[in-house]
């Protein structure tokens, strides 16, 4: 294997290096390895969406309404919770005791 010595390496950057090393339970040697694997991959394409800006034109006008749809879904939740409150539910004790008897 060969061998890499760095020279003038800032002391910021070896200290964000070793926490790395730290983080993963692995020698600073190691980690510096996969560092520069994943480097040095390939870029992967860009993800294409069935919905984007280039494809969809109403982009902009349903991001604008996202705000106020969000709204009215917590709204929702909020009514639904409040409508839960008010139900008195059967023990479930009992229910399973119904179960098993029959």
């Amino acid at each position: 294997m060969a061998i890499l010595t760095i020279d003038n390496l800032p002391d910021d950057l070896l200290e964000q290096i070793q926490k790395l090393a730290n983080q993963n339970h692995q020698p600073i040697n190691e980690q510096v390895i996969n560092l520069l694997k994943q480097a040095l991959q390939k870029p992967q394409p860009p993800l294409k969406f069935l919905v984007s800006p280039e494809t969809d034109p109403t982009w902009e006008e349903r991001c604008k309404a996202t705000p106020q749809l969000l709204a009215e879904i917590e709204q929702r939740l909020e009514q639904r919770r409040v409508d839960n409150a008010n139900v008195e539910w059967p023990d479930s004790t009992a229910l399973l005791r119904e179960d098993r008897d029959r």
